[in-house]
Protein backbone atom coordinates (compact mmCIF):
# COMPACT_ATOMS: atom_id res chain seq x y z
CA UNK A 1 0.00 0.00 0.00
CA UNK A 2 1.35 3.47 -0.85
CA UNK A 3 1.96 5.75 2.10
CA UNK A 4 -0.21 8.88 2.20
CA UNK A 5 1.18 12.41 2.19
CA UNK A 6 -0.62 15.75 1.96
CA UNK A 7 -0.19 19.17 0.40
CA UNK A 8 -2.59 21.93 -0.57
CA UNK A 9 -1.63 22.09 -4.25
CA UNK A 10 0.11 19.22 -6.05
CA UNK A 11 1.77 20.18 -9.35
CA UNK A 12 2.89 17.54 -11.85
CA UNK A 13 5.80 18.86 -13.91
CA UNK A 14 8.85 20.97 -13.13
CA UNK A 15 8.85 23.04 -16.31
CA UNK A 16 8.19 26.79 -16.60
CA UNK A 17 4.48 26.53 -15.75
CA UNK A 18 4.95 24.16 -12.81
CA UNK A 19 7.93 25.86 -11.17
CA UNK A 20 6.51 29.36 -11.60
CA UNK A 21 3.14 28.32 -10.16
CA UNK A 22 4.84 26.55 -7.26
CA UNK A 23 6.91 29.66 -6.53
CA UNK A 24 3.93 32.01 -6.63
CA UNK A 25 1.66 29.83 -4.49
CA UNK A 26 4.35 29.18 -1.87
CA UNK A 27 5.16 32.89 -1.86
CA UNK A 28 1.49 33.48 -1.01
CA UNK A 29 1.66 30.94 1.83
CA UNK A 30 0.03 27.98 0.06
CA UNK A 31 1.56 24.57 0.78
CA UNK A 32 2.71 23.45 -2.64
CA UNK A 33 4.51 20.35 -3.90
CA UNK A 34 6.03 20.22 -7.40
CA UNK A 35 6.93 16.79 -8.80
CA UNK A 36 9.50 16.46 -11.59
CA UNK A 37 10.26 13.01 -13.01
CA UNK A 38 13.84 13.85 -14.04
CA UNK A 39 16.77 14.31 -11.71
CA UNK A 40 17.69 17.73 -13.13
CA UNK A 41 16.51 20.38 -15.60
CA UNK A 42 19.20 19.62 -18.20
CA UNK A 43 17.32 18.98 -21.42
CA UNK A 44 18.85 20.47 -24.57
CA UNK A 45 16.93 22.37 -27.27
CA UNK A 46 14.10 23.35 -24.98
CA UNK A 47 12.45 26.73 -25.27
CA UNK A 48 15.02 29.36 -24.30
CA UNK A 49 13.26 32.52 -25.47
CA UNK A 50 12.27 34.62 -22.45
CA UNK A 51 10.06 37.40 -23.79
CA UNK A 52 9.53 40.92 -22.38
CA UNK A 53 6.23 39.87 -20.74
CA UNK A 54 8.13 37.25 -18.72
CA UNK A 55 10.99 39.64 -17.96
CA UNK A 56 8.44 42.08 -16.52
CA UNK A 57 7.07 39.34 -14.26
CA UNK A 58 10.60 38.56 -13.07
CA UNK A 59 10.97 42.26 -12.29
CA UNK A 60 7.74 42.22 -10.28
CA UNK A 61 9.13 39.27 -8.29
CA UNK A 62 12.41 41.09 -7.65
CA UNK A 63 14.40 38.52 -9.65
CA UNK A 64 15.68 40.58 -12.58
CA UNK A 65 19.08 41.24 -11.01
CA UNK A 66 19.57 37.52 -10.44
CA UNK A 67 18.47 36.81 -13.99
CA UNK A 68 20.91 39.37 -15.36
CA UNK A 69 23.75 37.47 -13.67
CA UNK A 70 22.88 34.37 -15.70
CA UNK A 71 24.93 34.39 -18.96
CA UNK A 72 22.57 35.04 -21.86
CA UNK A 73 22.09 36.98 -25.07
CA UNK A 74 19.67 39.85 -25.68
CA UNK A 75 17.95 39.93 -29.05
CA UNK A 76 16.36 43.16 -30.26
CA UNK A 77 15.88 42.48 -33.97
CA UNK A 78 13.72 39.94 -35.77
CA UNK A 79 14.21 39.39 -39.50
CA UNK A 80 12.49 36.99 -41.88
CA UNK A 81 12.91 36.95 -45.64
CA UNK A 82 13.73 35.03 -48.77
CA UNK A 83 17.28 34.96 -50.04
CA UNK A 84 16.48 37.98 -52.22
CA UNK A 85 14.13 40.23 -50.23
CA UNK A 86 13.11 40.97 -46.65
CA UNK A 87 9.58 40.23 -45.45
CA UNK A 88 9.58 40.96 -41.72
CA UNK A 89 11.92 43.43 -40.02
CA UNK A 90 10.95 44.07 -36.40
CA UNK A 91 12.91 46.26 -33.99
CA UNK A 92 11.92 45.70 -30.36
CA UNK A 93 13.66 48.87 -29.24
CA UNK A 94 10.80 50.82 -30.85
CA UNK A 95 8.34 49.60 -28.16
CA UNK A 96 9.14 52.49 -25.86
CA UNK A 97 6.14 51.96 -23.58
CA UNK A 98 7.69 48.70 -22.38
CA UNK A 99 10.52 48.63 -19.89
CA UNK A 100 12.00 45.52 -21.49
CA UNK A 101 12.58 45.74 -25.21
CA UNK A 102 14.48 42.56 -25.93
CA UNK A 103 14.20 38.78 -25.92
CA UNK A 104 16.51 37.14 -23.39
CA UNK A 105 18.00 33.89 -24.70
CA UNK A 106 18.49 32.01 -21.45
CA UNK A 107 19.09 28.24 -21.28
CA UNK A 108 15.90 26.86 -19.83
CA UNK A 109 17.73 24.85 -17.17
CA UNK A 110 19.28 28.07 -15.85
CA UNK A 111 15.90 29.82 -15.87
CA UNK A 112 14.21 26.96 -14.02
CA UNK A 113 17.06 26.67 -11.52
CA UNK A 114 16.77 30.38 -10.75
CA UNK A 115 13.01 30.05 -10.11
CA UNK A 116 13.39 26.85 -8.08
CA UNK A 117 16.19 28.27 -5.92
CA UNK A 118 14.06 31.32 -5.15
CA UNK A 119 11.00 29.16 -4.39
CA UNK A 120 13.04 27.09 -1.92
CA UNK A 121 13.27 30.18 0.29
CA UNK A 122 9.58 29.80 1.12
CA UNK A 123 8.73 27.15 3.76
CA UNK A 124 5.54 26.21 1.92
CA UNK A 125 7.41 25.07 -1.21
CA UNK A 126 8.58 21.53 -1.83
CA UNK A 127 10.22 20.25 -5.01
CA UNK A 128 10.50 16.49 -5.50
CA UNK A 129 12.93 15.45 -8.22
CA UNK A 130 12.93 11.96 -9.73
CA UNK A 131 9.27 11.69 -8.74
CA UNK A 132 7.25 10.03 -11.51
CA UNK A 133 3.54 10.84 -11.48
CA UNK A 134 1.54 7.64 -12.01
CA UNK A 135 -1.95 9.12 -12.14
CA UNK A 136 -4.64 11.01 -10.25
CA UNK A 137 -6.31 9.92 -7.03
CA UNK A 138 -10.02 9.94 -7.81
CA UNK A 139 -12.88 9.77 -5.35
CA UNK A 140 -16.57 10.55 -5.89
CA UNK A 141 -15.93 11.87 -9.40
CA UNK A 142 -13.24 14.32 -8.30
CA UNK A 143 -9.44 14.36 -8.26
CA UNK A 144 -8.08 14.41 -4.68
CA UNK A 145 -4.39 14.42 -5.47
CA UNK A 146 -2.00 12.17 -7.33
CA UNK A 147 -0.01 8.98 -6.98
CA UNK A 148 3.71 9.02 -7.67
CA UNK A 149 6.80 6.84 -7.48
CA UNK A 150 10.26 7.78 -6.28
CA UNK A 151 13.33 5.88 -5.07
CA UNK A 152 11.56 4.90 -1.83
CA UNK A 153 8.46 3.47 -3.52
CA UNK A 154 4.93 4.58 -4.35
CA UNK A 155 3.12 7.36 -2.51
CA UNK A 156 -0.29 9.01 -2.47
CA UNK A 157 -0.15 12.81 -2.34
CA UNK A 158 -3.56 14.16 -1.37
CA UNK A 159 -4.32 17.75 -2.35
CA UNK A 160 -7.11 20.30 -2.57
CA UNK A 161 -6.05 21.11 -6.14
CA UNK A 162 -3.96 19.06 -8.54
CA UNK A 163 -2.33 20.77 -11.52
CA UNK A 164 -1.14 19.09 -14.72
CA UNK A 165 1.87 21.14 -15.86
CA UNK A 166 3.82 18.21 -17.25
CA UNK A 167 4.08 19.32 -20.84
CA UNK A 168 2.74 18.52 -24.26
CA UNK A 169 2.73 14.75 -23.61
CA UNK A 170 1.22 15.13 -20.15
CA UNK A 171 0.93 11.77 -18.39
CA UNK A 172 -1.46 13.22 -15.84
CA UNK A 173 -3.70 14.71 -18.54
CA UNK A 174 -3.82 11.38 -20.34
CA UNK A 175 -4.56 9.44 -17.13
CA UNK A 176 -7.41 11.88 -16.41
CA UNK A 177 -8.91 11.22 -19.90
CA UNK A 178 -8.43 14.81 -21.03
CA UNK A 179 -7.81 14.73 -24.80
CA UNK A 180 -6.72 17.88 -26.68
CA UNK A 181 -8.10 18.91 -30.06
CA UNK A 182 -5.38 18.77 -32.72
CA UNK A 183 -5.11 21.95 -34.81
CA UNK A 184 -2.42 20.64 -37.12
CA UNK A 185 1.07 21.73 -38.16
CA UNK A 186 2.67 21.31 -41.60
CA UNK A 187 6.22 20.94 -40.32
CA UNK A 188 8.61 19.31 -37.91
CA UNK A 189 11.91 20.84 -36.84
CA UNK A 190 15.55 19.76 -36.80
CA UNK A 191 17.58 21.65 -34.19
CA UNK A 192 21.27 22.19 -34.95
CA UNK A 193 24.26 24.16 -33.70
CA UNK A 194 26.71 25.93 -35.99
CA UNK A 195 29.54 28.14 -34.73
CA UNK A 196 29.09 31.90 -34.84
CA UNK A 197 31.85 34.34 -35.77
CA UNK A 198 32.33 37.97 -34.67
CA UNK A 199 31.50 39.31 -38.13
CA UNK A 200 28.15 37.52 -38.36
CA UNK A 201 24.91 39.45 -38.09
CA UNK A 202 23.12 39.27 -34.77
CA UNK A 203 19.56 38.87 -33.61
CA UNK A 204 17.00 36.34 -34.77
CA UNK A 205 16.52 35.70 -38.44
CA UNK A 206 14.46 33.46 -40.67
CA UNK A 207 15.08 32.56 -44.29
CA UNK A 208 12.68 31.04 -46.81
CA UNK A 209 14.11 29.02 -49.68
CA UNK A 210 12.77 26.76 -52.40
CA UNK A 211 11.08 23.92 -50.54
CA UNK A 212 12.75 24.70 -47.22
CA UNK A 213 12.86 27.23 -44.41
CA UNK A 214 15.01 27.87 -41.36
CA UNK A 215 15.45 30.18 -38.41
CA UNK A 216 18.81 31.35 -37.03
CA UNK A 217 19.00 32.31 -33.37
CA UNK A 218 22.04 34.17 -32.05
CA UNK A 219 23.35 32.31 -28.98
CA UNK A 220 26.59 34.24 -28.58
CA UNK A 221 29.29 31.83 -29.72
CA UNK A 222 27.01 29.67 -31.86
CA UNK A 223 23.91 29.79 -34.02
CA UNK A 224 20.97 27.72 -32.91
CA UNK A 225 19.37 26.62 -36.17
CA UNK A 226 15.77 25.50 -36.55
CA UNK A 227 15.58 23.73 -39.92
CA UNK A 228 11.98 23.10 -40.91
CA UNK A 229 11.03 19.92 -42.74
CA UNK A 230 7.60 18.75 -43.97
CA UNK A 231 5.54 16.98 -41.31
CA UNK A 232 6.41 13.29 -41.08
CA UNK A 233 9.46 13.47 -43.34
CA UNK A 234 12.22 12.94 -40.74
CA UNK A 235 13.02 9.37 -41.77
CA UNK A 236 13.26 10.46 -45.41
CA UNK A 237 15.68 13.24 -44.43
CA UNK A 238 17.83 10.74 -42.56
CA UNK A 239 17.75 8.30 -45.45
CA UNK A 240 19.17 10.99 -47.77
CA UNK A 241 22.11 11.37 -45.40
CA UNK A 242 23.98 14.13 -43.60
CA UNK A 243 25.68 15.27 -46.80
CA UNK A 244 22.34 16.16 -48.34
CA UNK A 245 21.27 17.97 -45.16
CA UNK A 246 24.52 19.97 -45.11
CA UNK A 247 24.08 20.91 -48.78
CA UNK A 248 20.55 22.14 -48.11
CA UNK A 249 21.72 24.17 -45.12
CA UNK A 250 24.53 25.73 -47.15
CA UNK A 251 22.18 26.62 -50.00
CA UNK A 252 19.65 28.18 -47.67
CA UNK A 253 22.18 30.08 -45.53
CA UNK A 254 25.21 30.84 -47.71
CA UNK A 255 26.90 32.83 -44.92
CA UNK A 256 27.25 29.59 -42.96
CA UNK A 257 28.23 27.39 -45.90
CA UNK A 258 31.85 27.06 -44.71
CA UNK A 259 30.66 25.79 -41.31
CA UNK A 260 27.93 23.26 -42.09
CA UNK A 261 30.63 20.56 -41.96
CA UNK A 262 30.38 20.86 -38.17
CA UNK A 263 27.20 18.77 -38.47
CA UNK A 264 29.12 15.50 -38.85
CA UNK A 265 26.96 13.16 -36.79
CA UNK A 266 23.22 12.59 -36.42
CA UNK A 267 23.73 12.94 -32.66
CA UNK A 268 24.20 16.65 -33.40
CA UNK A 269 20.71 16.84 -34.92
CA UNK A 270 17.79 17.00 -32.49
CA UNK A 271 14.35 16.19 -33.84
CA UNK A 272 11.24 18.05 -32.63
CA UNK A 273 7.84 16.75 -33.64
CA UNK A 274 5.82 19.93 -33.89
CA UNK A 275 2.32 20.00 -32.46
CA UNK A 276 -0.44 22.56 -32.16
CA UNK A 277 -3.41 21.69 -29.99
CA UNK A 278 -5.51 22.71 -27.02
CA UNK A 279 -7.97 21.23 -24.58
CA UNK A 280 -11.63 22.13 -24.93
CA UNK A 281 -11.82 22.08 -21.12
CA UNK A 282 -8.75 22.70 -18.99
CA UNK A 283 -10.30 21.38 -15.80
CA UNK A 284 -12.08 18.56 -14.07
CA UNK A 285 -13.25 18.70 -10.44
CA UNK A 286 -10.04 18.98 -8.43
CA UNK A 287 -7.76 19.09 -11.49
CA UNK A 288 -6.46 21.91 -13.73
CA UNK A 289 -4.18 21.73 -16.78
CA UNK A 290 -1.95 24.69 -17.70
CA UNK A 291 0.92 25.42 -20.06
CA UNK A 292 1.67 22.86 -22.75
CA UNK A 293 -0.57 20.35 -20.97
CA UNK A 294 -3.51 22.64 -21.80
CA UNK A 295 -2.29 24.03 -25.14
CA UNK A 296 0.72 22.94 -27.15
CA UNK A 297 2.10 25.83 -29.15
CA UNK A 298 3.92 25.76 -32.47
CA UNK A 299 7.58 26.90 -32.21
CA UNK A 300 6.67 29.93 -34.35
CA UNK A 301 7.52 33.00 -32.30
CA UNK A 302 9.06 31.01 -29.44
CA UNK A 303 5.96 31.74 -27.36
CA UNK A 304 5.55 28.43 -25.51
CA UNK A 305 7.55 29.14 -22.36
CA UNK A 306 6.03 32.60 -22.03
CA UNK A 307 2.40 31.49 -22.34
CA UNK A 308 3.12 28.74 -19.80
CA UNK A 309 4.48 31.29 -17.34
CA UNK A 310 1.51 33.59 -17.97
CA UNK A 311 -0.85 30.67 -17.26
CA UNK A 312 0.92 30.08 -13.95
CA UNK A 313 0.59 33.74 -12.94
CA UNK A 314 -3.10 33.81 -13.83
CA UNK A 315 -3.68 30.59 -11.87
CA UNK A 316 -1.96 32.00 -8.81
CA UNK A 317 -3.78 35.33 -9.06
CA UNK A 318 -7.17 33.59 -9.18
CA UNK A 319 -6.65 30.63 -6.85
CA UNK A 320 -3.95 31.48 -4.29
CA UNK A 321 -6.32 33.10 -1.79
CA UNK A 322 -9.00 30.35 -1.94
CA UNK A 323 -6.25 27.74 -1.52
CA UNK A 324 -4.70 29.65 1.37
CA UNK A 325 -8.06 29.85 3.13
CA UNK A 326 -8.65 26.14 2.51
CA UNK A 327 -5.62 25.35 4.66
CA UNK A 328 -7.58 26.27 7.79
CA UNK A 329 -10.22 23.58 7.01
CA UNK A 330 -9.41 20.28 8.79
CA UNK A 331 -11.36 18.33 6.11
CA UNK A 332 -9.68 20.05 3.16
CA UNK A 333 -8.20 16.87 1.65
CA UNK A 334 -11.68 15.36 1.28
CA UNK A 335 -12.86 18.38 -0.69
CA UNK A 336 -11.98 20.11 -3.92
CA UNK A 337 -11.74 23.74 -4.82
CA UNK A 338 -14.92 25.25 -6.24
CA UNK A 339 -14.92 24.19 -9.93
CA UNK A 340 -16.26 27.60 -10.94
CA UNK A 341 -13.18 29.23 -9.44
CA UNK A 342 -10.85 26.84 -11.24
CA UNK A 343 -12.65 27.37 -14.54
CA UNK A 344 -11.88 31.08 -14.37
CA UNK A 345 -8.27 30.28 -15.26
CA UNK A 346 -9.26 29.02 -18.70
CA UNK A 347 -11.63 31.93 -19.23
CA UNK A 348 -8.86 34.35 -18.28
CA UNK A 349 -6.33 32.74 -20.61
CA UNK A 350 -8.64 31.92 -23.54
CA UNK A 351 -8.00 35.06 -25.60
CA UNK A 352 -4.17 34.91 -25.38
CA UNK A 353 -4.16 31.17 -26.11
CA UNK A 354 -6.63 31.11 -28.99
CA UNK A 355 -5.39 34.42 -30.41
CA UNK A 356 -1.75 33.34 -30.44
CA UNK A 357 -2.53 29.94 -31.90
CA UNK A 358 -4.65 31.58 -34.60
CA UNK A 359 -1.71 33.78 -35.64
CA UNK A 360 0.51 30.71 -35.68
CA UNK A 361 -2.01 28.85 -37.86
CA UNK A 362 -2.11 31.72 -40.36
CA UNK A 363 1.70 31.84 -40.58
CA UNK A 364 1.86 28.05 -40.91
CA UNK A 365 -0.72 28.03 -43.69
CA UNK A 366 0.34 31.11 -45.67
CA UNK A 367 4.12 30.95 -45.23
CA UNK A 368 5.50 27.68 -43.82
CA UNK A 369 3.30 25.19 -45.66
CA UNK A 370 3.73 27.01 -48.96
CA UNK A 371 7.48 27.42 -48.49
CA UNK A 372 7.99 23.71 -47.73
CA UNK A 373 5.94 22.74 -50.77
CA UNK A 374 8.08 25.06 -52.94
CA UNK A 375 5.22 27.49 -53.49
CA UNK A 376 5.57 31.27 -53.22
CA UNK A 377 4.36 32.33 -49.75
CA UNK A 378 0.96 34.06 -49.76
CA UNK A 379 1.76 37.40 -48.18
CA UNK A 380 -0.19 40.62 -47.63
CA UNK A 381 0.32 43.36 -50.21
CA UNK A 382 1.50 45.61 -47.42
CA UNK A 383 4.82 43.74 -47.49
CA UNK A 384 5.51 45.26 -50.88
CA UNK A 385 6.66 48.54 -49.33
CA UNK A 386 9.25 49.24 -46.67
CA UNK A 387 6.82 51.22 -44.51
CA UNK A 388 4.23 48.44 -44.86
CA UNK A 389 6.76 45.79 -43.82
CA UNK A 390 7.76 47.86 -40.82
CA UNK A 391 4.15 48.33 -39.72
CA UNK A 392 3.20 44.66 -40.09
CA UNK A 393 6.46 43.58 -38.48
CA UNK A 394 5.79 45.68 -35.41
CA UNK A 395 2.21 44.37 -35.17
CA UNK A 396 3.42 40.76 -35.34
CA UNK A 397 6.13 41.48 -32.79
CA UNK A 398 3.57 43.06 -30.45
CA UNK A 399 1.37 39.95 -30.61
CA UNK A 400 4.02 37.24 -30.60
CA UNK A 401 6.76 38.81 -28.45
CA UNK A 402 4.89 40.98 -25.98
CA UNK A 403 1.79 38.81 -25.91
CA UNK A 404 -1.96 39.34 -25.73
CA UNK A 405 -3.30 40.44 -22.33
CA UNK A 406 -0.08 39.80 -20.40
CA UNK A 407 -0.43 39.07 -16.68
CA UNK A 408 0.92 40.83 -13.59
CA UNK A 409 1.77 39.28 -10.23
CA UNK A 410 -1.11 40.21 -7.92
CA UNK A 411 -0.64 37.74 -5.07
CA UNK A 412 0.80 38.82 -1.72
CA UNK A 413 4.15 37.77 -0.34
CA UNK A 414 3.26 36.58 3.14
CA UNK A 415 5.57 37.03 6.09
CA UNK A 416 7.70 34.02 7.00
CA UNK A 417 5.83 33.51 10.27
CA UNK A 418 2.49 33.39 8.41
CA UNK A 419 3.90 31.02 5.82
CA UNK A 420 5.33 28.66 8.43
CA UNK A 421 2.03 28.64 10.27
CA UNK A 422 0.23 27.77 7.04
CA UNK A 423 2.72 24.99 6.32
CA UNK A 424 2.10 23.43 9.75
CA UNK A 425 -1.68 23.58 9.44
Amino acid sequence: MPDVRTTTCAIAGGGPAGIMLGLLLARAGVRTTVLEKHGDFLRDFRGDTVHPSTLRLMDELGLVDELERVPHQKLTTLRIGTRTRPLVEADLTRFRRWKYRHIAMIPQWDFLTLLADHAQRYPAFRLLMEAEVLGPIEEDGAVRGLRYRDASGEHDLRAVLTVAADGRRSDLRRAADMVPTELGAPMDVLWLRISRRPGDQNGLGGVIGQGEMAAMIDRGDYWQIAFLIPKGSYEQVRARGLGDLRDRLAGLMPSLADRVGEIDDWDKVAFLEVGLNRLHRWDRPGLLAIGDAAHTMSPIGGVGINLAVQDAVATSNLLAEPLYRAQSDPARFDRTLNPDLVRRVQRRRAVPTIGTQTVQQVIQRQVVDRALSNTEPSLPRILGTRSGRRLLSQVLARIMVYGLLPEHVRTPERRETETRAAART
